[in-house]
């Protein structure tokens, strides 16, 4: 079985080889290591892509907005590397729409990284796909197909982080918390562990 680092050392030189720079060509090692750590399909879809980009245009994007329309395929690497860059300003959309992202799986990986950065939970749908990153920790989703090259749309919205609990549940717990405020009597003190009244207990 191949490491993680073998996998992120071989992506890198591979998207080098392809015509990325290599501080590129570095952030598409760390995103398929990431799918490959998921359990993703990371190296599968990269070679695909990888050979059709040899012989097929893929649009690149630069500045992200709301909206996001194209006639040719986003390049999922370009768009992934440019929505890390622009994390700051573009979580603050709130809601964004792509039309064609080609071999989305490979923009996922930078989207959880993204969710990371963030601080913030992503929710993603690719065309009926949902799926919901939790900061770069795990991916959860209703149904993920392995071989998906192309999707037609694409929405990446950011969440609002929230309590899973509620005020009255938070509020028990921490009254049972307050049980261990209680000051130590001296009974107590000679009797617990560590150093006692004397340097030689």
């Amino acid at each position: 079985m191949r490491s993680l680092s073998e996998i992120e050392t071989a992506v890198k030189r591979a998207s080098r080889a392809v015509g990325f720079s290599w501080g590129v060509s570095e952030e598409v090692g760390k995103s398929i290591r990431l799918l490959e750590l998921f359990g993703l399909p990371g190296i599968r879809n990269l070679n695909q892509y990888y050979k059709e980009k040899e012989i097929k245009k893929f649009k690149n994007l630069n500045s992200i907005n709301k909206k996001n329309t194209t006639q040719e395929a986003f390049c999922p690497v370009t768009l992934g590397v440019s929505f890390l860059d622009q994390i700051k300003v573009i979580e603050n959309l709130e809601t964004i729409n792509f039309e064609k992202i080609a071999y989305p799986v490979i923009f996922l990986s930078f989207l959880s990284r993204a969710s990371e950065i963030s601080g913030k939970k992503i929710y993603v749908k690719f065309d009926q796909h949902e799926i919901l990153l939790n900061l770069n920790v795990n991916i959860f989703s209703n149904e993920f197909t392995k071989d998906f090259s192309k999707c037609s749309n694409v929405e990446v919205k950011f969440l609002d982080n929230q309590d899973n609990f509620t005020e009255s549940e938070w509020n028990n717990l921490y009254k049972l918390a307050e049980n261990t405020f209680v000051e130590e009597s001296d009974s107590l003190k000679q009797s617990g562990a560590g150093a006692g009244l004397t340097d030689n207990d």
